[in-house]
């Protein structure tokens, strides 16, 4: 199963570094998000090739299945290697508009080797903290940013995803309000903010101003001042968790770790246990409607901010 085209373009193929090189060049073009998640993979794979005397345009489906088996015995969930290969099949979508293969081989491999539905994570027996334990973890937290990001978890109920696309643009301190990027699965984009919020994302406004890489657009910047990735914020998570008790890198069960989906958990969790309207609370969780007549039920944003500022749990920063 070569992918490479039996061509001058695959024998003038360029060199692999040049190759990851130029997709970064074209994933910044395209403005897209977590650009140096899809960078840092395409490059592990290539790697992994590599040690095979392989490369991507003459890989076939045996180095794909090798690769999985080697993620595999590096004990990754199965989010994150299907997360590894969607961003392959972006490289390797780079590599059809360049002329270098004819097709993908990642859509058939990723359809058969991890084709598993996937469930609501609010579903599974995830860790469920008290109000005080939050207050603890984030109040524990000296870095402005650090500390930014897991109120906004906490207080919006936002996924990762949806955090790291984030823009200074998209927040209006005024309003109290963060508009999220469109996605297919969230209906509701527009996620209110409490004063608690607003304090602290003026907090790291201020600071941000002084951080290499300011002049981006990301309101979450890295150390090298580029848009913070989904693997810095789980890490993270896991490190301020982990400091004040609640996470346990050791445990097998999910219950016992402490990541970023459990900040939605806990949001959707303490609002109901707070009085929310559960149509509130979907309407916040921006859940895609399933049923026509959802589209009928069209809920008042002031009534939803109301009652959004009357049950959000506080966290007393």
């Amino acid at each position: 199963m070569a992918v490479s085209k039996a061509s001058t373009n695959a024998s003038a193929a360029s060199t692999v570094s040049d190759l990851i090189l130029r997709f970064h060049e074209d994933c910044s073009l395209r403005g897209m998000v977590s650009t140096m998640d899809y960078i840092y993979r395409a490059k592990e794979y290539c790697a992994f090739l590599e040690s095979r005397g392989k490369d991507p345009l003459n890989a076939d489906r045996d180095d794909l299945r090798a690769f999985l088996a080697h993620l595999k015995t590096r004990g990754l969930k199965f989010k994150t290697i299907d997360r590894i290969y969607s961003c392959l099949s972006a490289f390797y979508e780079f590599l059809i508009i360049d002329g270098l293969v004819e097709y993908n081989p990642i859509l058939p491999f990723r359809k058969y080797y991890l084709r598993r539905y996937k469930h609501d994570n609010d579903s599974e027996i995830r860790k469920l903290i008290s109000v005080e334990d939050a207050s603890r973890l984030v109040n524990s937290i000296l870095d402005t940013r650090d500390r930014c990001i897991l109120v906004l978890l906490f207080k919006t109920g936002m996924r990762v995803g949806e955090l790291t696309s984030l823009d200074v643009s998209d927040v209006d301190l005024n309003k109290g309000e963060v508009t999220l990027k469109i996605k297919k699965k969230r209906s509701n984009r527009i996620l209110f903010l409490d004063n608690e919020a607003i304090a602290v994302l003026e907090r790291w406004l201020i600071a941000r101003k002084k951080r290499s890489g300011a002049e981006d657009p990301a309101l979450f910047l890295s150390k090298i001042g580029t848009r913070i990735t989904k693997r810095t914020v789980e890490e993270l998570t896991l490190k301020h968790a982990e400091r004040v008790g609640l996470h346990n890198p050791q445990a097998e069960r999910l219950e016992d770790r402490f990541t970023p989906h459990c900040c939605r958990h806990w949001f959707v969790t303490h609002l109901l246990r707070a009085g929310m309207p559960r149509d509130f609370v979907k309407e916040l969780r921006g859940d895609t409607r399933g049923e026509a007549i959802d589209i009928y039920n069209h809920i008042d944003k002031k009534e939803l901010h109301d009652s959004y500022l009357a049950h959000v749990p506080q966290l007393g920063i």
